[in-house]
Formats: C-alpha cells, sequence, structure tokens
C-alpha cells in the first residue's frame, strides 16, 4: 500500500500549488478512495497536450486507487469561461457542445482507465435546478467578490463589458463540486478562482471543503507563450505519430524538462537520471526522442512509436531520404531565418541561392514547404531539403 507520503510526492510532482496541504493529509489519512474531479468545456472538438496536463495528473490519482471523476461541462460550456477573457464568448449551442463531448472521451481514454472513471455531464443537475434554488446559488457570492477577479476587473475598469451569466460560470462551477461531493477538484493555474469557489459553496451547502490543485499551463513548442492551437505551437492528441514525434524532438533543448515534468509518467528518479547524463555530454536530441516515443506510444501504440522517426524524417514528400542523413549543428546565440541557416549548414552555394531556393518553393522543413518567413529557433532541430537532393537534419545549438 502506497503510504500517505509517497502519495503526496506523486500527487505533488509538477504541480503548482496544492491547497490545503493539511486537509488533504487528513483527507488521505481515512483511508477511502477519495473523489477527484476535474471539468473540462467541450469548446472544441480537439484536444492538445496542454490539455492532458491535467489529465496525466486525475491518471496517477488512479494510480493511487482514487475515484476520478471526468467532468464534462456541456452546461457550462454553453455559457463560456470567462478566465483570462477580455471579452465575452460566444455561447455554443448544446448540439455542438455534446459533438465535441463525444470527441473528448475518445481522446482522454487513451491517458484514463476507463473503468476506473465515472463520466458526468452537468447539465444532470443544473438542468434541474430551479428557480428558487438558482436564486439561492446566486446569493452566496457578491458582485464586488466577483470584480475582484482580475479579468473581471480589467474589463470593468477598462470599460469593456461583462455580461451577467459570465458571472454566473463560476458559481456554477463551484455548484458542480458540491453536486459531485468532491474531496479533490484539479484545474489550470488559471482557474483558482473558479476552484475555490468551489470550497466556498461546499461549505455553504453544509459539504467538507475540497481541496484544490492547480497544474502549471504548459507552454507551447516556443516555449514562451501557453500552447494553443490558435498561435500553431501545439501538439495535437489526434496528430499523425510522424507529426507528433518531429515536433517533440524539433522541440527546444530548454522546453524539454518542462515537458519531462508535466507529460511523462516516467518515475522522476529516471528523469533526474536523464538530466545527469545531459551534463555528462548526452546529446539532448537523444532525451527528447525518449520522451516524442513514449508520448506517441500513449497515443498510437507502441508499434507507432517505433516507426515513428521514419514517418516524421526519413520520408519527405519527393521521396525517401538516405540513411545516412546528415546531421549538422550550428552555433548561434540567437535565432536565425532559414536563409541563413541552409547557407551556414552548406545546403545553398550563398545566401542569395538561398533566398531563391525559398522564392521558388523548394525548401522544404520537416517535409512542408517554408517561405522566407520560417526562422529557426535555438535549440530546435529540423530536417532540411534544399532543392531535390540536398538533405541535412539541422540543429540549431546555443553557443
Amino acid at each position: 500500500m502506497t503510504s500517505i507520503a509517497e502519495q503526496l510526492a506523486l500527487i505533488k510532482r509538477g504541480a503548482d500549488e496544492l491547497l490545503v496541504e493539511s486537509e488533504l493529509v487528513a483527507k488521505l489519512q481515512r483511508g477511502r478512495p477519495l473523489r477527484i474531479k476535474a471539468g473540462f468545456d467541450p469548446t472544441a472538438p480537439d484536444l492538445h497536450l496542454g490539455h492532458t496536463v491535467l489529465i496525466n495528473k486525475l491518471r496517477q490519482f488512479q494510480l493511487l486507487g482514487h475515484q476520478v471523476i471526468f467532468l464534462i461541462g456541456d452546461f457550462t460550456g454553453m455559457i463560456g469561461d470567462p478566465s483570462g477573457k477580455s471579452v465575452t464568448r460566444p455561447p455554443l449551442t448544446r448540439d455542438q457542445v455534446l459533438e465535441n463531448a463525444e470527441t473528448y472521451k475518445a481522446q482522454v481514454f487513451k491517458i484514463l482507465d476507463p473503468a476506473l472513471t465515472e463520466v458526468a455531464f452537468n447539465s444532470t443537475w443544473m438542468d434541474q435546478l430551479g428557480p428558487a434554488e438558482f436564486i439561492r446559488l446566486a446569493s452566496q457570492y457578491t458582485v464586488a467578490r466577483m470584480l475582484e477577479r482580475d479579468d473581471f476587473h480589467k474589463r470593468y475598469t477598462g470599460n469593456q463589458p461583462i455580461a451577467i451569466h459570465e458571472f454566473l460560470y463560476p458559481l456554477v462551477q463551484g455548484y458542480d463540486s458540491v453536486a459531485l461531493r468532491a474531496d479533490v477538484e484539479l484545474g489550470g493555474t488559471d482557474q483558482k478562482f473558479n476552484l475555490l469557489m468551489g470550497r466556498e459553496l461546499q461549505r455553504a451547502y453544509g459539504q467538507e471543503s475540497q481541496c484544490i490543485l492547480t497544474m502549471p499551463l504548459l507552454e507551447g513548442l516556443d516555449g514562451v507563450k501557453k500552447m494553443s492551437k490558435s498561435l500553431g505551437n501545439y501538439v495535437g492528441v489526434q496528430d499523425a505519430p510522424g507529426v507528433m514525434y518531429n515536433k517533440l524532438v524539433s522541440m527546444p533543448d530548454a522546453l524539454m524538462w518542462r515537458y519531462f515534468e508535466l507529460l511523462s509518467f516516467r518515475p522522476a528518479e529516471e528523469v533526474e537520471e536523464l538530466k545527469a547524463s545531459v551534463q555528462r555530454g548526452a546529446n539532448p536530441r537523444d532525451i527528447k526522442i525518449k520522451l516524442a516515443e513514449e508520448i506517441v506510444a500513449r497515443f498510437h501504440g507502441e508499434e507507432a512509436a517505433a516507426t515513428a522517426h521514419r514517418s516524421a524524417g526519413n520520408r519527405m514528400r519527393d521521396g525517401e531520404l538516405p540513411d545516412d542523413l546528415p546531421e549538422i549543428e550550428i552555433l548561434t546565440g540567437e535565432a536565425m531565418p532559414i536563409a541563413s541557416v541552409l547557407n551556414k549548414a552548406g545546403l545553398a552555394r550563398n545566401a542569395a541561392a538561398a533566398r531563391d531556393l525559398l522564392n521558388a518553393g523548394s525548401v522544404r522543413v520537416d517535409g512542408e514547404v517554408v517561405d522566407r518567413s520560417f526562422v529557426f529557433e535555438v535549440g530546435s532541430s529540423h530536417v532540411c531539403q534544399a532543392g531535390k537532393r540536398s538533405f541535412a537534419r539541422i540543429l540549431l545549438k546555443g553557443d
């Protein structure tokens, strides 16, 4: 049986904040499985690795023997979470939400054990909440407290409109914890206000307050901004194996330990040993390959992981690359435009020739045609093709 200290170590791995740790210890000491809740609004059909940070943590709770509740916010999804938004989000229709919800379930069960997961829809209780009970719910919080929330405060002071239904979102999310009698709720750091609402409403309804565990927002492949499909810095759960593999292997070296911490299921001791191997001189790319294979196997299976490198880098649209694909390292203190990279790598005679190839659409990076706007980030690695016969895997290393 896993000790409480061992459980806490796994629960806190990669987490941003645990409130309140002493309360969680007291819950664990009772020896019964805890009810672990995380809610997801199916506002878009596809998940990316940033979404899976929470789902991975849910899986860890399952491995510790606790009951996971994967809550699909089909009711709240029609409101639209205002967290971090500077404008009112357009509500989705019930049909849109339900359609997206079906794709969510198919994707999350690549991580969670279906037999140990309770899937809940918050319309189940919210549709049954009568006007009098809804008024009681709304009476638990004041407008002044709502306006203390950072995003609401900024919009209010900036004379940006706030719709009344947006105030309902955190109340409904908090009431979900009441309906589910949650012991612990997980959410991103941007959800802290909503998670704390659940604690307050549980007390108001005579329940023991849930503990909350906030998880960091995963940076995208640029290493700067939050992973987002709209920003193009994402790895999609449904990306093809080769695409997923190549995106992960090509990430900046400085980012890989963050991804190991939040996305890998390897024991912490093994990750520390990988860090030590890099300090002893191991190639960071070899370590990123281990992570890429683990992630590809999770979503596509072991066979796909074993062959992903071929579809990622050993096959371009003009044919198959040679087995002895050269690997070229370029030392630099900053990101470089693709024309300069081709020139320094010897894939073009000079910078002018590189620009001519780019203008002609004859340059591919990881199989995709790129133009002169493409920039190599420090720490990234890409398979480059210039013309029909010049190929190389190029790594941009910080000097």
